[in-house]
């Protein structure tokens, strides 16, 4: 199968600002519109391992990150994003191109991918089982979940956790990881070799880069996996690494709360929900360190059955 790399960086460039770039991320395939160099850019250096697809195939998502008209074009360019003509968000300086390409994507699948139970989380897997790290913004998840993916686990997501009602394994969608400000540095300094894009300062979220998606996480995005862990991920700068139990009522409504679409799925978002608490052992998880955050996962135990 063709993959994203294939493609000269010309011919990568030709395609966005022609007839549109089909990847498949996971169960999804977006057709990707743009004439920005930084789209290309960033897409030449994150997406390089992803299956292309055939234009005449079906796409769930037909994304276009255009370039703002009249004197904006030459007068602090900015950038917008429409989907089958809706604009959802505000435009953007053309120099944060990437990074909302990013959101972009996180937005469609949240708002439209309704056949999952999803959950505002990243998910790692090691041996058939997956940690479901559920967190708000500013909780170091991200830098957690890269680092873990750097240590031998594998990316399901950095964003979203998908549930499947029919039989509750989870369905990977690996996507790059998001970093933020210090984590960028940190992330640097801890992962073996890791690619990362060109930082972008001066977002809504400060500086903001994206780690590449490990290629056998890629590789493997057909293969489902067993919630395990739920476990709760706080950053506290000299914070001792600790990690407690909680109990399941509280955690229901604790995952719920970080649910994109809990309550429109009604019984079935209950219903998948709760089986995924029953399975699963729920903790609350503090760090500083991420060798000893990394070493704490090693040694979760699985379950009982």
């Amino acid at each position: 199968m063709l993959t994203v790399a294939s493609l000269s960086r010309a011919e990568l460039a030709a395609r966005l600002a022609g007839p549109g770039l089909s990847v498949q991320t996971g169960p999804f395939v977006s057709r990707i519109h743009s004439p920005i160099d930084r789209i290309a850019e960033g897409i030449a250096t994150l997406y390089g391992d992803y299956p292309l697809r055939a234009l005449d195939d079906f796409a769930d998502f037909h994304v276009h990150m255009r370039r703002s008209g009249g004197v904006r074009r030459w007068y602090r360019p900015q950038v917008s994003f429409d989907i089958d003509g809706l604009v959802p968000f505000e435009p953007l300086p053309q120099a944060h191109a990437f990074p909302m390409l990013e959101w972009a994507l996180n937005w469609c699948i949240s708002t439209r991918a309704h056949a999952y139970l999803m959950i505002h989380a990243a998910v790692v897997e090691r041996d058939g089982l997956a940690a479901i790290l559920p967190a708000p913004p500013g909780s170091g998840k991200s830098t957690l979940c890269a680092a873990l993916v750097s240590r031998g686990w594998r990316l399901l997501s950095d964003e979203l956790a998908l549930i499947r009602p029919q039989d509750g394994l989870l369905v990977p969608v690996p996507r790059p990881i998001s970093l933020k400000n210090r984590s960028i540095d940190v992330i640097r300094g801890f992962a073996r070799d890791p690619v990362i894009s060109r930082p972008v300062e001066n977002t809504t979220k400060g500086t903001v880069a994206h780690v590449k998606a490990p290629s056998d996480s890629i590789a493997r995005a057909h293969e489902s996996a067993r919630p395990a862990w739920i476990v709760f991920p706080k950053y506290e700068a000299g914070a001792a690494t600790s990690l407690e139990p909680i109990a399941r009522a509280r955690a229901f409504f604790r995952v719920a709360e970080n649910a994109f679409n809990y309550s429109p799925l009604g019984a079935v978002g209950f219903n998948t929900l709760a089986d995924t608490i029953d399975r699963t052992a729920i903790y609350d998880f503090r760090y500083s360190q991420l060798e000893e955050a990394i070493a704490v996962f090693a040694s979760l135990e699985p379950p009982a059955p």
